[in-house]
């Protein structure tokens, strides 16, 4: 799809392609209003080798963002409204996005006017990105209460920046509205830190990197699914953790579920990860690419 961008920034598309034949139902599963919520603004201090002039979202999976990789898996099953939490190096955020379509499309640019033609090549039209400064040193529950403003629905997603997944979103999203409480959190079996060994006797028979294993109890694994109703649990206060009194309180008010997802799951909390997610997209064995 080409179109031409003018010096204010504004598109007027060329070939629009026909909505002719695509159901009512699709259409609206491709215009899908919730909003995703991703937090931006951490330090990222244990990944310090790539933290130190980007923030963590920003560092790469073979040559993209790992929030690149989050919000196309967000995008395949339909949610194309993000949320951004920025903090610490927010504008490396701003600028990736701003300067997207040059980045990953030909383009012809009129100079003395600033007319731009771009030539689209990417699939990542129609994503709407909110911007939202949350502060340098803000937790996180601070950083959601802050976002509330652009939450107009009844529901919302919300994630990491750092952590991949191949978790089911649709499913997530029905398993939420089913049982009808405020929360829905994504409980994941957390990696093993070592390769695992299958033997028999002295004779190895399979070697497994970092395989999912359960040691007593599912974790966070982030992908939450929130009625509205949570902000009131929430507090501006830059202390305010998401992951203490607000949602310790919720499950004690019975108003938290955990989606159990066995599959693929793995965050980005230090350089060993670094390099086993890059290894994984080059190897082709990227579980969490589902599109």
């Amino acid at each position: 799809m080409e179109y031409i961008l003018n010096k204010k920034g504004a598109r007027k598309f060329l070939n629009l392609p026909s909505m002719a034949g695509i159901s009512p139902a699709l259409q609206f599963y491709k215009k899908h209003s919730m909003k995703t919520v991703i937090l931006c603004g951490g330090l990222g201090t244990r990944l310090k080798e790539e933290t130190e002039y980007k923030p963590k979202p920003m560092v790469e999976i073979g040559g993209r963002p790992i929030l690149w990789h989050i919000m196309k898996n967000y995008s395949h099953f339909g949610f194309n409204k993000f949320v951004l939490c920025l903090g610490y190096r927010g504008d490396i955020i701003k600028n990736y996005f701003m300067n997207y379509e040059i980045r990953n499309n030909d383009f012809t640019l009129t100079l003395g006017n600033g007319n731009m033609k771009v030539h689209n090549s990417h699939s990542e039209n129609g994503w709407e990105i909110t911007f939202a400064e949350t502060g340098p040193l803000s937790m996180t529950g601070s950083r959601v209460k802050q976002i509330e403003k652009y939450i107009d629905g009844d529901e919302f997603m919300l994630t990491y920046g750092d952590g991949v997944c191949n978790v089911d979103i649709e499913k997530l999203l029905t398993f939420h509205r089913s049982h009808g409480k405020t929360g829905t959190v994504t409980g994941v079996l957390p990696p093993s830190r070592f390769g695992e060994l299958i033997t028999k006797g002295e004779s190895v028979e399979s070697f497994n990197e970092k395989p999912q294993v359960h040691t007593g109890g599912s974790i966070n694994g982030g992908f939450f699914v929130f009625n509205k109703k949570f902000f009131e649990y929430l507090d501006t206060d830059s202390k305010c953790t998401l992951e203490r009194l607000p949602l310790e309180k919720l499950a004690k008010e019975g108003q938290l579920n955990m989606f159990s997802h066995e599959g693929f799951w793995q965050c980005m909390d230090t350089y060993r990860d670094y390099e086993y997610l890059n290894n994984l997209w080059e190897t082709n064995k990227a579980e969490w690419k589902c599109w």
